[in-house]
């Protein structure tokens, strides 16, 4: 074989090797898999898609970074529209197709409440649901860590806004049917029982529609001067929009599912709205974190960052802080017990989430317009 034949034969064999050991070692290299069920479709699915672009921002500077103690971090997202039998579908496909280490920022009471029993059973990490769910915040029977404050809070800091600050008695309910207006009706009870009042009137309309007229014939007629609203932003805004146009205007609270944001664009008319909120304003806020996710969502070219894509931001990177602690593969008792040692011990994660005068609360913010 001629020198200059030899010379061609081994740098093609060098070439495959380094090719093949590249590749070897890309194939190898360790994965933290997350699987996010939400909505991406359907009439709520700007909260699931703003929660998923915060997480994503993180996740890919964080990657871009080296990751997590040399792990990628892989959010796999899939779309439940916002409906339970689809989330159950999508968090079997993550568990035994994808083989998550996680689950990881699922939207919604009604989907969390459906996929329960299967978490109960697996075990698997179920972790910052888009929900304050009683069943998620007090002795839950899945591995939950919630970051968000409980609907019982939020429901504290409506009541006392409307009642002691507003003065008002004549308290109505519009109440979505299903397990997350059951969850956040039951806490507004309570609320309105410390201050010795019963809702004067209950109105309800069906998840993922914005049919309400018939509850705004029905509160409307009962005299309430003020509502709290359970619900997404579309009916909601639907509700108020058409109570105005009606020359019924009451003034309302809202739980921060509906999102703040989505809710006040959608709104033609003046009208006094106060939506409880579980994460600062980032535009209005001067901590360490806020700072750091207006940069990076500048950098992600997101023009119009809001509380929700805070909250998803925030989410992963309190993931993050956890989990380098943890070796590789993940384990899940080591994550979520440094997940609780980092919501508790961190001063820059819990100056943002915990009360300063009661411990075993989170801080309630508002957004009022």
């Amino acid at each position: 074989m001629s020198n200059i034949y030899l010379r061609n034969y081994l740098s093609v064999v060098l070439l495959l090797l380094f090719f093949t050991g590249h590749f070897a070692y890309a194939k190898n290299k360790p994965v933290i898999k997350l699987g996010m069920s939400t909505a991406l479709t359907g009439p709520a699915k700007q909260i699931g898609e703003q929660l998923y672009q915060g997480s994503n921002v993180y996740f890919n500077k964080l990657n871009e970074s080296g990751g997590i103690n040399g792990a990628q971090v892989q959010l796999i997202v899939a779309d439940d529209g916002y409906e339970p039998r689809r989330a159950v579908r999508n968090t079997r496909h993550f568990i035994y197709k994808d083989q998550v280490d996680a689950l990881f920022g699922a939207m919604g009471t009604p989907t969390s409440f459906a996929v329960s029993a299967l978490l109960e059973k697996l075990q698997t990490p179920y972790l910052m649901p888009y929900s304050g769910a009683e069943f998620l915040h007090y002795q839950p029977k899945m591995n939950v860590f919630n970051l968000r404050a409980s609907y019982e809070d939020e429901a504290d800091e409506q009541i006392k806004y409307l009642v002691e600050e507003k003065n008002h008695s004549q308290i109505g309910l519009l109440i979505q049917a299903d397990e997350f207006g059951f969850v956040v009706e039951s806490g507004l009870r309570k609320s309105l029982a410390k201050f010795n009042l019963k809702p004067v009137k209950v109105a309800r309309f069906q998840r993922n529609s914005h049919d309400i007229a018939n509850a705004l014939k029905t509160l409307k007629a009962s005299g309430v001067t003020a509502i709290s609203l359970v619900g997404t932003y579309k009916p909601l805004s639907e509700f108020i929009n058409n109570a105005y146009e009606q020359q019924f205007t009451p003034e309302y609270t809202s739980v921060s599912f509906a999102s703040s944001s989505d809710l006040f664009a959608r709104l033609k008319y003046p009208s006094e709205v106060m939506v409880t909120e579980v994460v600062p304003n980032p535009h209005k806020c001067s901590a360490y974190w806020c700072r750091e996710f207006l940069q990076d969502m500048a950098l992600a070219n997101i023009n119009k960052p809001n509380r929700i894509h805070f909250e998803g931001y925030l989410n992963a990177m309190v993931f993050t802080a956890a989990a380098q602690h943890c070796p590789q593969p993940l384990q899940h008792n080591c994550l979520m017990q440094r997940l609780n040692i980092i919501f508790s011990e961190d001063k820059q994660i819990n100056a943002l989430f915990i009360n300063k005068t009661d411990k075993n609360k989170h801080i309630v913010y508002r957004s009022v317009l």
